[in-house]
């Protein structure tokens, strides 16, 4: 898959993050960081439309807001990397990128949990983060049990597909043949 080309006017977030571009032609190894300090459960960034838009299907560049909807960023916010012990938090259902407990300093890489906000990802990966909560290879929130999940934030649209693929999973259980 070919990388996006911004279209937007980079930097896209000059007052909150900077982009450090990868060695690596598709810009694939791209990350960002805080130049600024903020307290834990802070506002960092809003997901307005514009710059976002909506899409029906995913890609790299999507998070996904709720179980048919995908936000288009349409800005540097776009290079959040993942990381299984993350230093920001994205809230679909506020549209808003927080802070997290510990909140932010300035050098910080900027990261979210992937799985939080995606439930089958267009581009799984092997993690890197070395957190030592690693969960290994990301492919979005479908392919984890729950006890992978717990002490995480989760949004409410991957909780509901959670609970939708147990229904779903229970009802099959249920209608099979005794051995």
């Amino acid at each position: 898959m070919a990388p996006i080309k911004p279209h937007w006017i980079q930097p896209s977030h000059p007052e909150i993050l900077q982009v450090v571009y990868g060695n690596d032609e598709d810009k694939f190894q791209s990350k960002t960081y805080s130049i600024i300090r903020m307290p834990p459960n802070s506002v960092f960034a809003k997901l307005t439309e514009p710059p976002c838009s909506i899409l029906q299907s995913p890609s790299y560049d999507t998070v996904q807001v709720a179980k048919d909807i995908h936000l288009q960023l349409n800005s540097d916010l776009m290079y959040l990397d993942h990381s299984c012990e993350p230093s920001l938090i994205v809230d679909t259902a506020q549209r808003t990128i927080f802070t997290g407990p510990q909140g932010l300093t300035p050098g910080q890489e900027l990261t979210f949990f992937y799985p939080s906000t995606e439930w089958s990802m267009d581009q799984p990966f092997d993690c890197d983060c070395r957190s030592q909560d690693c969960l290994g290879r990301i492919s979005g929130a479908r392919f984890l049990n729950p006890n992978e999940l717990k002490g995480r934030w989760i949004n409410l649209h991957i909780l509901e597909m959670f609970r939708d693929s147990e229904k779903i999973r229970l009802s099959s259980d249920s209608c099979a043949p005794d051995p």
